[in-house]
C-alpha cells in the first residue's frame, strides 16, 4: 500500500476519534495571564462519557497506529532504491 493512502485514512480515523469525542464531550475551560509568564496557566477538564467515548479512544488508536505505518511505508519507499528511468 503506497504511504499517501495510509497517511490519508490515518486522518479520517483521527479526525473521526477525536471528532467524536469532542463533540459529546462536557467540561470547562479557564486561562490566567499573569506578568511572570512562569505564573500563566490553562487548565482544560472534559468528559466523555459512554459509547463516543470509547469508539473515539478506539478511533483514536486505529488512527495514530496507521500514522505510524504511514511513516515506515514513507520511509521505506524513500530508502528503496528506483528502478531507473522511466520507461526502460
Amino acid at each position: 500500500m503506497k504511504p499517501d493512502r495510509l497517511l490519508i485514512l490515518s486522518v479520517v480515523f483521527l479526525a473521526a476519534g477525536l471528532g467524536w469525542i469532542l463533540n459529546y464531550c462536557h467540561g470547562t475551560t479557564g486561562f490566567n495571564a499573569a506578568f511572570p509568564v512562569a505564573g500563566t496557566s490553562l487548565q482544560v477538564c472534559l468528559t466523555t462519557t459512554g459509547l463516543p467515548a470509547m469508539g473515539g479512544f478506539v478511533l483514536t488508536v486505529i488512527g495514530v497506529l496507521l500514522l505510524i505505518a504511514a511513516l515506515v511505508a514513507a520511509i521505506v519507499a524513500q530508502v528503496k532504491p528506483s528502478r531507473g528511468p522511466a520507461g526502460h
